[in-house]
């Protein structure tokens, strides 16, 4: 597998630091709202990225943290009159409720910022020790300049990131691109007890903090939104390799951005919304399928258009396994047409695709073009088994997606019973009757067509 290197700009084969193992760490919420369609698109790109490495036969250890403290999880605490710890829990839940949804899978561990003081003391510590990082009246900064490393992972030069830096009135850093490891107590803020004072973290520094408790020291893949390459993965870089004094990461992956109707999202300009008012509208599998069917680093426009083109592109699969469903159901005795070949080719494709940079785009396209040649071949019918080895591989390629969805065994017993009802009435020439339950199965969202084999029920 080639993965796009953010570091070095270019695609790198995959080579892991322990055989058959990954150590995957991918940034989480900030829990203090709602998570919106933007914070979507790295959880659904890292969960596809963990479930094909363990498809592929890995053992992945994958961290997705959450940010339990930060200014904003302080100020939202205080507009809605709960404590910051309530306003983290709350929200926590409906993370999972709203990941849930969309078929992302818990990680390995799930570490809160809160919950990893000491380990996020300890690290500080060892910065100062190194010269790299200064108490500063309660506050401790990181001196960026003392890292030669700075400005690697962007691409940006220290000096020109210092020209375009200031100063807030009330800090006492010395340079204006350090940044915060340990801030003061303010009143009416929660806070820890550390050798500088009483206090909370900075953001940056959780992260390295968490990762390097759960995954060691070097980790294998760092992933997160393109937002994020600086200040924040630019910082944990630093942090992390001014401590250890070796390398971090070896891979960086970042997603590229979302606009809405071809506009950036923006609370001012009325198009941000969250992932779960767009749940109230579309399924959590059509957004999904939304999302992966753009390569992760290309940008993406999001809008109703484009979501009910998923939806009805996600029909057309569904429909596809229904098909098979029934062939396997009639057991029709037919010779084979060679699905054990067509399968084992199109397993090379998907995982082509999917091994050139995680190309979900082109693996969607696989998958289309599989139901294409199959269809093809079972016009004239085909046998149980052969539907079978179809279904197995579909559901295998949806799987690694996180696209399962309902099976035509799973139609509802209420239908089952209404067909079975329609059948006896066409048996005893009730046509009548047999017209009416053809139309209150159209109104439960399904269709029956009668052919030589039986019954063949379907969602409209």
């Amino acid at each position: 597998m080639k993965v796009f290197n953010t570091q070095t700009r270019q695609k790198e084969e995959l080579k892991p630091i322990e055989e058959g193992k990954i150590r995957l760490y991918a940034c989480g919420p900030t829990v203090y709202n709602y998570f919106h369609i933007g914070n979507a698109r790295p959880f659904i790109t890292f969960d596809t990225l963990r479930r094909y490495l363990e498809y592929r036969g890995y053992d992945v250890n994958f961290v997705q943290n959450f940010t339990d403290i930060d200014d904003k999880m302080i100020q939202n605490a205080k507009l809605e009159g709960v404590s910051v710890k309530d306003l983290a829990d709350k929200y926590i839940a409906a993370y999972y409720e709203d990941a849930k949804a969309l078929n992302i899978k818990p990680a390995t561990h799930h570490p809160k910022a809160t919950e990893h003081i000491a380990e996020i003391i300890a690290l500080i510590e060892k910065l100062i020790a190194n010269g790299l990082a200064y108490e500063a009246n309660g506050d401790v900064y990181y001196n960026a300049k003392a890292f030669k490393g700075y400005g690697k992972l962007s691409g940006q030069s220290i000096d020109d990131l210092e020209s375009g830096a200031r100063i807030e009135v009330n800090e006492v850093k010395k340079d204006p691109v350090d940044f915060a490891l340990w801030k003061a107590k303010k009143e009416g803020e929660p806070f820890w007890k550390s050798p500088w004072g009483e206090g909370r973290p900075g953001w940056h520094i959780e992260c390295s903090a968490m990762s390097m408790k759960y995954l060691g020291e070097t980790i294998d893949i760092h992933g997160g939104g393109q937002d994020l390459i600086f200040p924040h993965h630019e910082n944990e870089v630093a942090q992390s390799e001014g401590a250890t004094g070796h390398d971090f990461c070896h891979y960086w992956m970042h997603n590229g951005y979302i606009n809405i109707d071809n506009k950036k999202m923006s609370k001012s300009l009325g198009n941000f919304f969250t992932v779960r008012d767009i749940l109230q509208k579309f399924d959590g599998i059509v957004v999904r399928f939304f999302m992966l069917s753009a390569q992760y680093r290309n940008p993406v426009n999001f809008s109703d258009g484009l979501l009910e083109q998923a939806k009805a592109a996600l029909e057309r699969v569904k429909n596809f396994k229904e098909n098979l469903a029934f062939i396997i159901d009639t057991k029709k005795d037919m010779p084979d047409s060679g699905v054990a070949g067509i399968n084992a080719a199109y397993t090379i494709r998907f995982n082509e695709a999917m091994d050139d940079d995680l190309n979900t785009a082109d693996a969607i396209g696989v998958i289309f073009e599989y139901i294409k040649e199959i269809n093809v071949k079972f016009e004239n019918g085909a046998n149980a088994g052969e539907a079978k080895a179809a279904l197995a591989l579909i559901d295998t390629f949806l799987g690694v997606l996180g696209l399962n969805m309902e099976s035509a065994d799973e139609i509802p017993a209420e239908i089952i019973a209404l067909v079975d009802e329609r059948k006896t009435a066409r048996a005893e020439k009730n046509w009548g009757r047999a017209d009416e339950i053809r139309d209150l199965l159209a109104q439960k969202g399904f269709e029956v067509k009668d052919t030589p084999d039986g019954a063949k029920i379907s969602r409209i």
